[in-house]
């Protein structure tokens, strides 16, 4: 039976060994959901099904660790949630469970550098608690309770100590990226103050060169910007990312282009009327480049090598795991290979860097790459 993607299209490891996905199989109106893992960092992607004696809960959270296990999160009442590890044995499915905690909301962070340390952020009524909820000694252990209202998620250092999270206080007000040191009891400094009002929320963020890619209105609107960590330069929006029809949402940046953010090749998904698609941007650059995506592109996912290839999964009922390759050359996308069936795509860690805030951004007569 073919399967149907539900929820999260598919969440991959920090060092892009392995992703994981809830799927559905059989009727509509009955559905078995199971997870799925994705095995990537062989010379052919191959997919495993990790089904237990019960299917899954419509809303279960995924998320793989490097070694290969994956961490499940389930709702089983209103306001419990458990979490386990699955992970493929000689008979089937093996299940270790890890804990609970009672809360009423409840999201996982991105997979951490680490590759085996799950956290999660748990917003109250004035603090959210950011909780590390696998790879811990004694099950769910609170790392850090952080004042205000907490969301998103970046990691801005290959260790996993610091946490970047956009915060709103008590009362209102607006919404700034922070940073949260998970090594000195949750101390928070600030990241993005744009302007005094505005609302700056990171997007993503790379480890080793620093970038950092943002969402701001301080230009009047919501737009995309980047700026670099620890720079005393403005977060600068180019024109090239204001788009009218269309919305941008960066999934995956070039590692390993150290001292150099603005070479960094940033992938972007482009949602418009059409559907969704590809798009290819550099900071140095002055042009998006915009590319079909391989049909079934798991959207919104992917990775970069450190040598340029963007790495695109996918899935259709003729393929249902593969990885569609495309390079990313300074003037523009083209495909290289695939692998899997598919080869119709068109058109090192440093120490760490305590994050400086980046200055008030001049929102007129700039003249930086746009």
């Amino acid at each position: 039976m073919p399967s149907r993607r539900v929820g999260p299209p598919l969440t991959i490891a920090a060092d892009h060994s392995y992703a994981a996905r809830l799927t559905e199989a059989g009727p509509p109106d009955e559905p078995v959901r199971s997870v799925e893992r994705w095995t990537l960092d062989g010379p052919e992607p191959y997919a495993v099904r990790l089904p237990l004696g019960r299917p899954e809960r419509a809303g279960a959270d995924v998320l793989p660790l490097s070694d290969g296990r994956v961490l499940i999160r389930r709702q089983v009442a209103a306001g419990r949630h458990t979490f386990s590890l699955l992970y493929p044995t000689g008979h089937g499915t093996g299940e270790r469970a890890l804990g609970s905690l009672e809360c009423p909301e409840l999201a996982l962070l991105p997979p951490s550098p680490d590759g085996i340390s799950v956290f999660a952020l748990l917003p109250g009524e004035r603090s959210t608690g950011v909780w590390l909820v696998a790879g811990g000694a004694y099950g769910p252990e609170l790392v850090a309770d952080v004042p205000g209202r907490c969301s998103g998620g970046a990691w801005l250092d290959r260790e996993g100590r610091l946490l970047a999270v956009d915060r709103q206080m008590p009362g209102g007000g607006p919404v700034k990226a922070v940073v949260v040191d998970l090594e000195r009891d949750g101390e928070v400094t600030p990241l993005l103050q744009i302007a005094p009002d505005s609302n700056d929320r990171l997007l993503t963020a790379d480890a080793d060169s620093g970038l950092l890619l943002v969402r701001s209105d301080a230009p009047g609107q919501d737009r995309l910007g980047w700026g670099v960590q620890g720079s005393c330069l403005p977060v600068r929006f180019p024109e090239c990312l204001r788009t009218q029809d269309t919305v941008l949402t960066p999934f995956a940046v070039q590692p390993g282009q150290m001292l150099m953010p603005e070479s960094c090749a940033v992938a972007l998904r482009v949602d418009g009327a059409a559907g969704s698609w590809v798009g290819l941007w550099r900071p140095a650059g002055r042009r998006l480049h915009q590319f079909a995506a391989p049909g079934g592109w798991l959207a919104g996912t992917g990775f970069w090598t450190r040598e340029g290839v963007l790495h695109l999964p996918y899935s259709r009922e003729d393929t249902p795991c593969a990885v569609a390759l495309m390079e990313a050359p300074v003037d523009g996308p083209r495909p290289v290979a695939a692998s899997g069936t598919d080869t119709s795509a068109t058109a090192p860690a440093s120490g760490v860097c305590k994050p400086v805030p980046l200055g008030q951004a001049p929102l007129i007569g700039r003249t930086a790459p746009g």
